[in-house]
This record gives C-alpha cells, sequence and structure tokens, in this order.
C-alpha cells in the first residue's frame, strides 16, 4: 500500500452555490469536487491550479485550508490509501463552462466523460457523493464549518 495525495477546491459562487464535478472514469459514474492527484516533485497549491487548470480551463486563487483527511481511506481504484486536501478558492479567470443541471449529463461519448453543476448550499446533500472524504466536506459545508 502507498499514499495517494489529492488536492480538490471548493469553488462558491456569489449565489451560494458550490461547483461539483460529475464524472465517469474507470467504469464508474461518480461526482466530486474539481481537482485530483498530485504529481510528483508538486506542491499541493500548484498541484491545484493545475488540475483547475486542466478541467475547467480556469485560473483559481487560494483563499484558505478548508480540511485534509484525517480518517483511513482507501482507494476505490488501486490498493493506495487516499489523503484528500481541500481548500476554498476563487476563480480570477473567468468560468467557461457549460454548467448542467442534471447529474451525469455528459456531452459526447467515451471511456472519460466529465460534467460540471453548480448545487445551492442549502441543496447540497452528501449522499450525491461516492467516495467518504467527499461525502464528509460536503457535511462540513452544509453544516457552515
Amino acid at each position: 500500500m502507498y499514499f495517494n495525495v489529492r488536492v480538490y477546491g471548493l469553488l462558491i459562487n456569489d449565489q451560494n452555490e458550490v461547483l461539483i464535478s460529475d464524472e465517469q472514469e474507470y467504469g464508474m459514474r461518480f461526482t466530486k469536487f474539481p481537482g485530483g492527484g498530485l504529481e510528483l516533485g508538486e506542491g499541493l497549491a500548484d498541484g491545484l491550479k493545475r488540475e483547475f487548470l486542466e478541467e475547467c480551463n480556469c485560473e483559481v486563487e487560494i483563499i484558505k485550508h478548508f480540511y485534509t483527511t484525517d480518517f483511513f481511506v482507501r482507494s476505490a481504484f488501486n490498493d493506495s490509501q487516499v489523503i484528500s486536501v481541500y481548500y476554498l478558492v476563487k476563480n480570477t479567470s473567468p468560468l467557461n463552462l457549460i454548467f448542467k443541471t442534471v447529474v451525469f449529463d455528459f456531452d459526447g461519448e467515451g471511456d472519460i466523460l466529465q460534467s460540471f453543476r453548480w448545487v445551492k448550499l442549502a441543496d447540497l446533500g452528501s449522499e450525491e457523493f461516492l467516495f467518504p472524504t467527499d461525502q464528509h466536506v460536503a457535511k462540513l459545508l452544509i453544516s457552515g464549518l
């Protein structure tokens, strides 16, 4: 077993909605916050900024640390222990994405698909997320931490 360090951004807009990502990969469908795996030699902040550029074609600024995994999580994809770090972020360039309103409303076909939705914090449910750490972070967001 090895460590798998992941970094995610919690982007909340002026309407008190959080950006979430619906994805299909490895034959699975899942909902998560934007972000992903840290690359070797990369710091957390640089990794998060890279992930937002790759996924959202958007530059972000980190506002503050929100949460780091503090319980054991085994990866759903391999034999690693996942450690996830979440930051509150704000976009410093426009979000030029097509926003969906229905879960898993993908454009196109392929093995790897992704779409984005804004979800009101008041309507956010931890059950929307597949992975335990995202579920925990959703509960923290809901509770107003």
